[in-house]
Order: C-alpha cells, then structure tokens, then sequence
C-alpha cells in the first residue's frame, strides 16, 4: 500500500522549502510576463499560428511560455 504524505501547511515548512516555492513561483511569473510581452510586440507574421493562441498556450504553468518561445516564434531572418 502507498503511503500519501500529509500536506503540510505554511506554517509547518522550513524556510528552504518556503524560498523554493517563492523562487519558483517569481520564475513562473517571469516566463509568463515575457511571453506575453514578446507575444504583444512581436508582428503577426514572425509567430507560428496566431497570436491569440499562443497568449492562452502561454498561461501555462512553465510549458506555456517555454514552449512559445522554443516553438511559437519564427526564427530571425539574416538582415
């Protein structure tokens, strides 16, 4: 039989595990915020697929904005 640990509350986490959530979480808000802003300025025509989708794709958690700038934005033409 699995044994399911219990959740632990705010409280009860030691100040690592605290940092690590709130590390991760301003990294999540970053992605996100940075997506969205390229997404806004960037034209139309240097996005894979239409700017709409990529916002929704984009919110996420991680793989969102991850995978929009690996895979949403066409690659910069040689000037």
């Amino acid at each position: 039989m699995v044994r399911i640990p219990k959740k632990q509350t705010w409280a009860e986490m030691t100040t690592q595990q605290r940092v690590g959530i709130i590390v991760g979480g301003l990294i999540q808000i970053a992605l996100l915020i940075a997506a969205q802003r390229d997404i806004k300025q960037r034209p139309a025509d240097q996005i894979r697929g239409g700017k709409q989708v990529w916002r929704a794709v984009a919110m996420i958690n991680y793989v969102g904005p991850i995978g929009y700038f690996l895979f949403g934005r066409k690659p910069a033409s040689p000037a």
